[in-house]
């Protein structure tokens, strides 16, 4: 018979209903409120459940470690990248990723309330959230009335990693089929610099004369770029 005495013992790791309940991110929460729990017990509510081996609070902590621990990396993962993560299926893939996009509406959602968009931080502010994380270029336009309300939003276009398609004829529909008087042209630069290249303000001015034809006025193009923003309107070159 082996004598299995001298075998090193492999401690188990006790499972979060095993905590004390004021330790339990639930429970916590609860008792506690919200800001009371770190970043990887509010993704562990999240998630719900770890695996054999890793409870919830550890996979969070795991994958906050692997963004280098910062939720603006975090909320850049795609499906495939959370899936990636041993633990994490595709439910509970798409309850982080429903919750970003949660923050990114609610974000954008005060701007957006607001009686009249009067500024180029205003517009930006309106958009950006929807942008700002993309690893692709997409364009978007804001519909505006005479007195300047934000009267729609809409995607134009989606495009590769530095360049995007402004297509005038669709965009000056979408503002005639609104009744819109004035246009604000949003894009983003995944490269994380504003600075417009020599494309965009072809094609900036290329719709500023194809809106007047329409008496419709392009009143700003908005480069979104991470937390900043380029305006044309600001800078002098509309």
């Amino acid at each position: 018979m082996r004598n299995n005495e001298n075998r090193p013992q492999i401690q188990r790791r006790p499972s979060i209903q095993e905590w004390e309940s004021v330790e339990r991110p639930r429970e916590k929460f609860l008792m506690k409120g919200a800001g009371a729990l770190s970043n990887a017990e509010l993704l562990a509510i999240l998630i719900g459940s770890g695996y054999a081996g890793e409870n919830a609070v550890e996979l969070s902590r795991r994958i906050l470690r692997a963004s280098g621990n910062s939720l603006s990396a975090l909320r850049k993962l795609d499906f495939e990248n959370f899936r990636k993560f041993k633990g994490i299926g595709p439910g509970k893939a798409l309850s982080i990723m429903a919750a970003f996009e949660l923050a990114r509406r609610m974000e954008s959602e005060p701007a957006e309330r607001q009686a009249q968009i009067y500024s180029s931080e205003h517009a930006a502010k309106a958009i950006a959230p929807f942008l700002r994380d993309l690893g692709h270029e997409e364009c978007w336009v804001l519909y505006l009335n005479r007195n300047n309300h934000l009267i729609g939003k809409e995607r134009i276009s989606s495009g590769g990693v530095s360049a995007t398609v402004i297509d005038s004829r669709m965009i000056l529909k979408g503002a005639m089929n609104r009744l819109a008087s004035g246009i604000i042209l949003v894009h983003n630069h995944p490269s994380g610099n504003a600075f417009p290249g020599n494309e965009d303000r072809i094609q900036t001015q290329r719709l500023k004369k194809s809106a007047e034809i329409c008496e419709v006025e392009l009143i700003d193009h908005i480069i979104v770029a991470g937390t900043g923003y380029f305006s044309f309107l600001d800078e002098g070159l509309l």
